[in-house]
């Protein structure tokens, strides 16, 4: 090894100096302080899991985990998220992905995103936004938004609001078939063209979280409850001095919470109701809550544009099927004669793309919305979208793919 002259063991100390701000400035990147809060804290979240974060320290205890908890030992939920660990993408390399396309075609209109947001019952309780905000930051982005029967808001009111976006409807079949024929006509005239109807839910499921933490629908103040929700004053005071939280579906209809959830959740529900639902409706129809390749194939035969094979985010049967292993399966049976949306468990845009390669034509969420929504209100969910967005592009230009149908065969599950 060469050594300087003078210096056998290459020792000779480096001369320094004082640098000039000119040779400094380039390295001080400071940026200029974010004065609004909500953007401040929505800036910081990079991932649906920072939002979730955001959205606990915002929201009282009971109301973020009858968001975030799922049913009894919330194995179904646990289990859906593992899956998702142990997608594997199958990457393909020097293939031009300058120019990635994320679009796609849901139930026969174009979505930028296969991506739907579901159904969630009493939006209005995680942020006083509610609906209405969700359902402009879907149309922004430019994917379907499912309002719930038990939503905040009425259908003719978010029509009104957000006339632009593509407005889905959730509906539970009731015992009462001229009270659900009332809402649907309501719907249809309100210009809603897709229905959703969920058949996961002959009874309640039993979550746990809820009963400890003494959450009520609506919320209702019990010493508990009082003490949880006095430690949030924003959140409270929002409540407090907006419209009252109910199920803005059924103003019509008299009777307590207790009776009309007694209503919805039929569980004498069959395939002659189902049918009687598709005769009734000439829009388009989805079925919600699949799990099972025989369901699947049954449901397809009555002539139903789509299902969704999910097991209600975990928040019904515990150690059900897990959604994601099932739907490859359910892919092969159906064969293209409806499309297939999948559930559960989704908190990435790779979640996303992990399931419409194994087979789904989109996916929705529901949990991954109402965490930006508590987090920032609409613009939490509207930060959701980006982060999503920058996760599916990525995703797919590492994987080697410039459109998400190309994902299809790309990719696989590890064994557990």
């Amino acid at each position: 090894m060469s050594t300087r002259a003078g210096d056998p063991l290459g020792t000779r100390k480096i001369k320094r100096k004082l640098p000039k701000w000119s040779e400094v400035s380039p390295f001080l990147g400071f940026k200029k302080p974010e004065l609004d809060p909500v953007e401040r804290r929505l800036q910081r979240a990079l991932t649906v899991k920072d939002l979730a974060e955001a959205a606990r320290r915002r929201t009282p205890k009971s109301v973020f985990y009858y968001v975030h908890g799922a049913a009894e030992g919330e194995l179904s939920i646990w289990r859906a998220r593992d899956a998702f660990s142990r997608v594997e993408f199958e990457p393909r390399v020097l293939h031009d992905v300058a120019n990635i396309d994320t679009s796609t075609t849901i139930l026969g209109k174009p979505a930028s995103f296969p991506l739907i947001l579901a159904p969630t019952g009493f939006t209005r309780m995680m942020h006083h936004e509610g609906e209405i905000a969700v359902a402009r930051s879907a149309a922004r982005a430019g994917v379907p938004y499912t309002l719930s029967t038990m939503g905040t808001t009425a259908p003719g009111d978010l029509q009104s609001a957000v006339p632009s976006g593509n407005n889905w409807f959730q509906l539970y079949l009731w015992k009462d078939r001229d009270a659900t024929r009332q809402l649907i006509d309501q719907v249809r005239a309100a210009g809603y063209d897709t229905l959703v109807l969920t058949v996961d839910t002959p009874v309640a499921g039993n979550r746990l979280r809820d009963t400890r933490n003494g959450l009520t629908i609506p919320p209702s103040l019990s010493v508990k409850t009082f003490v949880d929700f006095a430690l949030y004053p924003n959140w409270w005071a929002n409540i407090l001095t907006t419209d009252p939280i109910e199920f803005a579906s059924l103003k019509s209809f008299d009777g307590t919470v207790a009776e009309l959830v007694g209503q919805m959740f039929d569980p004498s529900l069959s395939l002659d109701d189902l049918q009687w639902l598709r005769d009734e409706w000439e829009g388009s129809l989805v079925v919600k809550g699949i799990q099972s390749v025989e369901d699947a194939k049954r449901v397809v035969e009555l002539g139903v544009d789509g299902i969704v094979v999910s097991n209600h985010g975990g928040r019904q049967l515990d150690r059900a099927p897990t959604p994601l292993e099932l739907l490859p399966r359910v892919a092969e049976a159906v064969n293209g004669r409806a499309q297939i949306f999948l559930d559960t468990g989704i908190l990435s845009g790779a979640d996303v793309l992990a399931a419409v390669g194994l087979g789904a034509d989109a996916c929705m969420v529901g949990r991954a919305y109402l965490y930006g929504l508590m987090a920032g209100g609409e613009r939490g969910v509207d930060r959701m979208f980006e982060i999503m967005r920058s996760e599916a592009l990525r995703t797919m230009q590492l994987t080697g793919v410039d459109s998400v149908q190309e994902l299809r065969g790309r990719v696989s599950l590890r064994s557990s």
